[in-house]
């Protein structure tokens, strides 16, 4: 019996599925995503009203700005078009290496929050301020969808100083001085706005700094050198 032949739009779609998933195959790696949204969640739900206030002496001498909440929300849009870049254009060990920062540097620190629920309890009374604009609306959103739990390490300032390496070791962009440069400024002011909008405690991005470290070293330092290694060994 003569094989029904498929038809032309399946031929097509299946001709161009193939290469497709087999040049980005690495998408698995996004399914961290729902892993990371879905923990997080329950852990605000969870510690909302029992945590330890996380707080130190240079934390009073830090004035709450609004204006900072300006690279606050910089950090959303800064984070996603990194992996999207390296997702679709870095190559795939840089992809892969940027992965392993943030997942597991996420990972460790939704850990830490499930051990030790922590958060802060200074932030202001907006109202009392004497204030109101645009900025101030931007911080009264972030502080309604935002207890202030779950806050050390920062994976806000992690993120931040994730991207910046990522992008001063790739590759592709060694070239582009001026986006290196402001990678760099863009994770330093996000890392301020944390402490200048109260959200988190100046030991929250210290700690997030000593978690990079562990991550640069376990992500970067380590396999590079390893590569290098085998790369003397085999010449």
């Amino acid at each position: 019996m003569r094989k029904k032949e498929e038809p032309p739009r399946r031929r097509q779609n299946a001709k161009f599925m193939k290469p497709f998933l087999k040049k980005y195959k690495h998408a698995w790696t996004l399914l961290y995503a729902v892993v990371y949204l879905v923990w997080w969640t329950l852990l605000n739900y969870l510690t909302v009203e029992q945590f330890e206030p996380i707080h130190i002496a240079f934390d009073d001498r830090i004035p709450f700005c609004e204006w900072f909440i300006i690279p606050y929300y910089l950090w959303f849009p800064y984070i996603l078009l990194t992996i999207a870049y390296f997702f679709f254009f870095a190559e795939r060990r840089e992809y892969y290496q940027l992965a392993a920062f943030l997942f597991i540097g996420m990972t460790i620190a939704l850990i830490t929050y499930t051990i030790w629920p922590n958060g802060v309890d200074f932030r202001p009374d907006l109202d009392a301020l004497g204030r109101d604009n645009l900025l101030i609306e931007l911080t009264r959103f972030i502080y309604a969808n935002d207890p202030g739990t779950n806050c050390c390490p920062s994976i806000h300032c992690f993120n931040s100083i994730g991207a910046c390496i990522a992008i001063n070791r790739c590759r592709s962009l060694r070239e582009k001085k001026a986006l290196r440069i402001g990678s760099c400024v863009l994770s330093a002011a996000i890392c301020l706005s944390t402490m200048f909008v109260k959200q988190h405690s100046a030991k929250d991005v210290f700690w997030a700094f000593g978690l990079a470290a562990v991550m640069y070293a376990a992500a970067y330092f380590i396999p590079d050198s390893l590569a290098a290694q085998r790369r003397e060994k085999a010449a």
